[in-house]
């Protein structure tokens, strides 16, 4: 959206622009909120250019081009249609925000009064790319915004910090196309971010604002690399990694997607580096996470996380119990070589099932088995499978894939020759890079041996006797069969499963042909990228001997040189190799000539620990203050996407064990309670489908044809019938309508400023918070924000009052000093209830709506007391921050609203003190009335007799007698020999 201003420009003889404040609209703008009427049209307005524009008061200063009224009229084609703001959000909101800046109203004390409660509630670490803020990404911030605001009102001390996970590929490849140094880049991309969640009121304490590319910041993520080298946590190997040769660096295997880097789509290489790039072993620094998978995996169950993610980090984790077992490489005349393929099985129980062996096609001996009849297919094949990531590779649903290697094993049970094959659905860094395949009783297995025509012998029986299904594995335990060989000493027939996995290993231990093996697939972290924008790793290598040695703490941090070439160096060597005068150095303990590392660290690395540095951000001599940091220890509510489930949160916590192992932290945890908030996703697209002619096709028979055409359509076109979507013309087109994730390449992407712009800030917080449960995906609207805005202007109106015919408010409210009645103390207390137990649940969508019911009843009232008044707009703050500062200053108060007391339920008004009483006129129900608990008979009965719609079958009647049960029904038994026929009908 076009976002070029105008100068602001009053009609003639129009009065002065004080507190109104006005909306354009026409034709090719953007369309009016409903809850504004043509009766709202003020006599004097203001003229914008292409897009709404937020009119800036108190001395805001604004870029703007000038134009005259005729050039506007000119370019607009007609006369533009003006309406006023349902409440002046446009002078509230950078009014408020200019206060809690320069009184720094969120700062939280370095000394805090650690007696009081704390809260640490954080927001994922963002990166702040080129894109700047979507309507998705203040979802999670604004929750957290309302339970920061929430906790300080309780009492609490609260850290509420926002920083910048600022390194990393984008900028640097952005650098690289444009030739602009990604530092400028980043704090231009910072500065933007800064600026749109400052304009969002969000109350975080900027003092403590980090960003990862400062050197005061990763000076102590090298110290922690150090501590983690000197405990031999890091090392160096030569490993397969992927390679985009586009790009010059080695990516992550969340990079890559489908083969090729997800920032550019380039063609990825998954090889050891060092074999194909380079004439020298190049060898990649990783760190030892596998150390801790046990203290990962079981300080789990502690955790107040999503059981999904949960479960996501375990099956990450993997650990499993089960076996290694050898299998005898055979030469081409059958004869057992010296060669040994060792797999591991989790179901060793199985082995007389095992009919081929899988090794994966990066397994270390394929080179040495393979036959010279199949070396030309096997390396075919390797070099397919180096293109695949292992999320690929290993998905279920995927065709298997796989080349017979020419050369056979020896199954050590049954002693006959079973051949080796190689797939890609065998990794090479998970066990040994090689399995047992038994086809009966796993379904991959079963997949690949079908499609190869491999022999396929079932060994368990399920427990209850079923039959096996045809065609399919069966994988789960039983009892075994077709599973003896007396010649090595091995019968397993009749056990089960269990039983027959412990003889297995039992008998492999014997015999020396195998052992017992926990195993996990959590694999050693990859460290090191071939990039400059990237924290430098502390640690130089002797010329003479090649050997590593740590960078001195003192001399931390190590900062990056300055380069003007980021391009990669196209031989393997990291961009940092450019820098010569960098790189070659003296070590300081021996005097002797060194090289610095030239790799850098990954985005990843800065992430881990942050949480940690804004309990203490200006710390110059230790990470963080021991008392500070077990004070604040651990972040209490962490709130971010599922898609940093796994890999951001586990790398977090290995970090977290290993500074606790060394006393730097005093909880084995860093974050008690996990969020992931649900995406919001673009505007819903409705898209036709079209046959080869030209011609509409309804949706659902458009398959039916093979090949159609699609054609998207706007929304004026559409219209909902019944659970479908079709064309407005032609009712009998079915549409495909569907719902993206945003992004600038499908053009969905709905930006913040312009939503501020029309509504403010307020609206977009209370939408986000009120379109569904916050931990669903939603899609957005943006008719639907109208709804949030109006009850907005409504609360407005209620307690300042409608605006003059100029369209400005008063100043004050409209609250009276008059005592509150009972009805409306327990609306409020009702209220109070509800929202503190639905923010506290974060089921904010529910406190929003308790709020909309307050509103509503309080419409009905005569007058509104101060005390009612000014408690709601203390619950409304924590979710509308601008208007309840607004209000609250209005009511009288000098001080911000920010540490005012959140409002208690008083359970008194919880009590209904009333109940609905059923009336009956001869045992037939007429109708009800709303009577006091502990009403007597006779109350009931007046009651009753002057309700409008009962009194007229009891007025005059003569009674026969009554029924009263208190609290439950009242039955009129009307005399019928005096009542005239007809006279109740």
């Amino acid at each position: 959206m076009n976002l070029t201003h105008t100068k602001l420009q009053p009609f003639p003889h129009s009065p002065p622009l004080t507190h109104p404040t006005f909306l354009f609209s026409s034709r090719s703008l953007l369309p009016f909120p409903r809850n504004l009427k043509p009766a709202h049209v003020s006599p004097s307005f203001l003229y914008k250019k292409h897009t709404l524009l937020r009119y800036g008061c108190s001395g805001v200063s604004r870029s703007r081009t000038r134009s005259s009224i005729s050039e506007v009229e000119e370019e607009q084609k007609q006369k533009p249609v003006l309406v006023k703001r349902a409440y002046p959000f446009d002078e509230i909101e950078p009014k408020w925000q200019r206060y809690w800046e320069q009184n720094r109203t969120f700062r939280t004390p370095n000394d805090v009064d650690t007696s009081k409660p704390k809260f640490y509630v954080l927001d994922m670490f963002p990166y702040p790319s080129g894109a700047g803020l979507h309507v998705g990404h203040p979802l999670g911030y604004t929750a957290t915004d309302i339970l920061a605001r929430f906790k300080r009102m309780q009492g609490y001390n609260v850290l509420h910090p926002m920083g910048w996970d600022a390194f990393g590929l984008p900028a640097e490849q952005y650098a690289i196309e444009t030739g602009t140094h990604p530092k400028l880049t980043t704090l231009r991309n910072i500065n933007r971010f800064r600026s749109q969640l400052k304009s969002l009121g969000f109350s975080y304490d900027w003092d403590r604002e980090i960003s990862t590319i400062e050197p005061e910041y990763y000076k102590w993520t090298q110290w922690i690399f150090l501590q983690l080298l000197k405990r031999g946590l890091a090392y160096q190997a030569e490993v397969p990694v992927n390679w985009c040769p586009a790009l010059g660096t080695v990516l992550a295997n969340e990079e890559v997607v489908e083969g090729v880097s997800e920032r550019g789509g380039h063609p990825v290489i998954r090889k050891v580096l060092s074999l194909f790039i380079t004439k020298q072993p190049m060898r990649q620094w990783m760190l030892k996470i596998t150390a801790y998978a046990d203290r990962l995996l079981e300080d789990l169950d502690e955790l107040d996380w999503p059981e999904s993610i949960k479960e996501m980090q375990r099956n990450w984790i993997g650990r499993s119990e089960g076996a290694e077992v050898e299998f005898c490489v055979l030469d081409s005349d059958g004869r057992e070589t010296d060669m040994k393929i060792t797999v591991y099985t989790t179901r060793p129980d199985t082995i007389f099932g095992a009919t081929y062996l899988v090794v994966a096609p990066e397994y270390t001996l394929l080179s040495s088995i393979v036959s010279t009849e199949q070396r030309e297919s096997v390396e075919e094949y390797q070099d397919i499978a180096s293109r695949k990531s292992d999320l690929e590779r290993t998905e279920l649903q995927k065709e298997k894939t796989g080349v017979f290697s020419g050369c056979y094993a020896k199954n050590p049970t049954i002693g006959e020759p079973i051949p080796i094959w190689v797939a890609d659905y065998v990794l090479g860094s998970y066990g040994t890079g090689a399995i047992m395949a038994v086809p009966a009783h796993d379904a991959r297995d079963h997949e690949f041996a079908s499609k190869f025509n491999i022999p396929i012998k079932w060994v368990v029986t399920p427990n209850n006797g079923s039959c096996f299904e045809s065609g399919k594995a069966y994988s789960g335990e039983g009892i075994i069969v077709n599973s003896s060989n007396l010649k090595v000493g091995l019968d397993i027939n009749g056990l089960s499963s269990k039983e027959a996995a412990y003889s297995v290993i039992e008998w492999a231990e014997k015999v020396g042909k195998g052992k017992k093996k926990v195993n996990y697939k959590l694999r050693d972290w990859l460290f090191a990228r071939q990039r400059y924008w990237g924290e430098p790793i502390p640690v130089i290598f002797l010329e003479d001997s090649g050997e590593s040695l740590p960078v001195l703490e003192s001399e931390l941090p190590l900062t990056l040189p300055e380069l003007d070439d980021f391009t990669p160096s196209g031989t393997g060597e990291p961009p940092l190799s450019k820098a010569v005068s960098w790189v070659k150095t003296i070590d300081p303990s021996s005097g002797k000539p060194a090289t610095r590392e030239t790799n850098t660290m990954p985005q990843w690395a800065g992430s881990c620990w942050y949480y940690l540095r804004f309990m203490d951000p200006k710390n110059s001599n230790e990470l963080v203050d021991k008392a500070k940091e077990k004070y604040w220890s651990p972040v209490d509510v962490y709130v971010g996407g599922a898609e940093h489930a796994v890999l951001h949160l586990l790398y977090s916590r290995f970090w977290h064990k290993v500074l606790y192992d060394i006393g730097v932290v005093s909880t084995k945890e860093p974050f008690k309670c996990v969020i992931n908030q649900g995406i919001i996703l673009g505007e819903v697209q409705y898209t036709a489908c079209k046959d080869t002619d030209g011609n509409y096709i309804s949706a659902d028979s458009a398959d039916d044809l093979g090949e159609y055409l699609q054609e998207n359509i706007p929304e004026e076109r559409v219209v909902k019938s019944g659970e479908f979507f079709v064309l407005k013309d032609n009712p009998n087109i079915r549409l495909i309508a569907r719902a993206h994730k945003m992004s600038k390449s499908r053009g969905n992407v709905v930006n913040p400023d312009d939503v501020v712009s029309e509504y403010g800030a307020d609206s977009l917080r209370l939408y986000e918070m009120f379109m569904g449960p916050f931990r669903d995906s939603k899609t957005w609207n943006t008719s639907g924000i109208e709804g949030v805005h109006r009850f907005l202007g409504r609360t407005w109106r209620l307690i300042v009052g409608s605006p003059s015919h100029h369209g400005a408010f008063k100043d004050g409210t409209l609250v009276t000093d008059e005592e509150p009645t009972t009805e409306q103390l327990r609306a409020l207390h009702k209220c109070i209830a509800k929202v503190t137990e639905e923010i506290e649940g974060t089921r904010f969508n529910t406190g929003i709506s308790a709020m909309m019911e307050f509103i509503n009843a309080a419409y009905k009232w005569d007058k509104q007391p101060k005390a009612i008044i000014e408690a709601f707009v203390l619950l409304l703050s924590p979710y509308a921050p601008h208007m309840a500062e607004e209000l609250w200053s209005r009511l009288g108060h000098p001080d911000s609203i920010a540490y005012e007391a959140f409002p208690k339920a008083d359970p008194a008004y919880l009590k209904e003190s009333t109940v609905v009483l059923p009336v009956q006129i001869n045992g037939k129900t007429r109708g009800t009335i709303q009577v006091e608990k502990g009403c007597s008979e006779e109350d009931a009965f007046t009651l009753a007799s002057r309700d409008e719609k009962l009194s007229k079958y009891l007025n005059g009647k003569p009674i026969k007698k009554r029924i009263f049960v208190p609290g439950k029904i009242l039955n009129v038994i009307l005399d019928s020999q005096n009542v005239k026929a007809g006279s109740i009908q």
